[in-house]
């Protein structure tokens, strides 16, 4: 028996119901692989800066459902919340329930609140508006008629194309006429962490322009892009710890967003901070974060999130000194090449690759258990973290990477590697043969994972 469908307050089930009524048609038939480079935007300048956003130096994100994170951010001291519906959320039924009650509890606070509602891709299965909801435009209805009367701010996520941000802009303007509200009202900042993403970022912020004032950056969920995007002609993609920030390819990453912001008044907010402290010796993650931070002031981020209140002294600390310069301009041309000149390929570390075995699997595990968020070595892991995993171990199979020792990582040396670590008839590994076995990357694991359940259970047998 199925379970019975959420249930929404009335005025979000209206405003949600007009979103899918006038937005469905365009979203069915969204395809990124048939979109052209979008044209040079003529020149613009990014929306003004809310007034509560000003000043800020550290955000807070927490997951939507964890109640007792949410209470606790709200009598922290960060300049700002971020109310997560994306990488850190688990969206079964009982946390999207959850999360939405959690929004009415943020919207009745003073503190500043950001929401992050899911990507376009997904899918509200407990929900039905002339078909499966689009979770986008849930979540959007929801944060909006919680506290119409003073928006949240919005972050986009995992925009790929001027036509999503065309839809986001869409959505946004019916809500705030459906609200009552004065156009442009709803402010957001755009998330830049898709490969196409970064090399078009003037381009999604001029589709968003009357109310974008800024650019973030997603450093996991863009390096997983980019491994989809450099596919398994070359060698072995770089594991996830050569891929540092002082990287050149991941430089060229985060200043092609500053550069955006620098010429058009955005702001450059970076990247999480998800280090777990060792709670008897937190000193040295501490120094991390803050050295992180500091880095990224200096190539002109402003602010930047925090994954823990632990941390929010240490990122706010790393963006309190004078503004940087401005970055030295550079071609698109140069930036394109750089953002490919990866590390050289070599031979793999096997504990490299039975860590991002065990890393896929464990957040795959508690995703299911509808938890979002693990902790695994000092590190805070979520959906984006996992979404890299599979795809280097996708990339890794399909390229027949090196190991060090002389073997080849096959499709027969993953399965036996995975099967040390979780036995075949377990969601989570049922879930990654389907994600590393697959011919072509899938796009994103919460959808394919809601598509394998509707599969029947197989063995499973190398194919690649």
């Amino acid at each position: 028996m199925s379970p019975s469908p959420l249930q929404l307050r009335p005025d979000a089930q209206t405003l949600v119901a007009e979103l899918h009524r006038q937005l469905r048609p365009r979203w069915e038939v969204l395809d990124d692989a048939t979109q052209p480079a979008p044209a040079t935007p003529p020149d613009y300048q990014a929306a003004a800066l809310p007034d509560n956003l000003r000043g800020r130096r550290v955000e807070l994100i927490v997951e939507a459902s964890d109640t007792d994170a949410l209470r606790a951010a709200l009598n922290s001291d960060a300049d700002a919340l971020v109310l997560d519906f994306d990488d850190t959320f688990a969206p079964t039924r009982a946390n999207v329930a959850t999360a939405y009650a959690a929004v009415e509890t943020a919207a009745s606070s003073d503190k500043t609140i950001l929401a992050r509602p899911r990507a376009l891709y997904a899918v509200e299965e407990n929900l039905d508006f002339g078909g499966l909801a689009i979770a986008a435009l849930c979540d959007l209805g929801v944060i909006l008629a919680a506290r119409p009367e003073q928006p949240m701010h919005l972050y986009i996520p995992k925009l790929e194309t001027v036509e999503e941000a065309g839809l986001w802009e869409d959505a946004l303007a019916l809500a705030e006429d459906h609200l009552g509200l004065e156009k442009n009202a709803i402010k957001v900042c755009v998330q830049i962490e898709t490969y196409a993403a970064c090399l078009h970022a003037d381009a999604l912020l001029h589709a968003l322009r009357g109310r974008a004032f800024g650019l973030n950056a997603g450093r996991w969920d863009y390096v997983f892009s980019l491994t989809k995007r450099v596919g398994t002609g070359r060698g072995a993609m770089p594991p996830r710890h050569d891929l540092t920030m002082d990287v050149d390819a991941m430089r060229a990453y985060a200043e092609a967003l500053v550069r955006v912001c620098q010429t058009r008044g955005a702001q450059a907010i970076g990247g999480s901070a998800a280090v777990a402290p060792d709670a008897a010796n937190p000193q040295p993650a501490l120094d991390a974060v803050r050295a992180d931070k500091q880095r990224e002031a200096a190539q002109g981020f402003v602010a930047a999130w925090a994954g823990l209140p632990l941390l929010l002294d240490a990122v706010r600390g790393a963006f309190e000194g004078e503004a940087s310069q401005p970055l030295p301009a550079e071609t698109a041309e140069r930036t394109h090449e750089r953002l490919l000149a990866l590390p050289a390929p070599r031979p793999l570390p096997l504990n490299v690759v039975q860590d991002s075995i065990g890393l896929a699997l464990a957040v795959f595990e508690a995703w299911y258990d509808g938890r979002g968020v693990v902790v695994r070595g000092g590190r805070i892991e979520d959906t984006a973290t996992a979404e890299l995993a599979r795809a280097q171990l996708w990339q890794w199979v399909g390229c027949r990477a090196e190991l060090e020792g002389g073997d080849t990582f096959t499709a027969d040396r993953y399965l036996s590697e995975r099967r040390a670590l979780a036995a075949d008839n377990t969601p989570q590994a049922r879930l990654l043969d389907h994600l590393v076995l697959a011919p072509v990357c899938p796009e994103y694991f919460p959808r394919a994972a809601q598509l394998l359940n509707q599969q029947p259970l197989q063995p499973q047998e190398a194919t690649v």
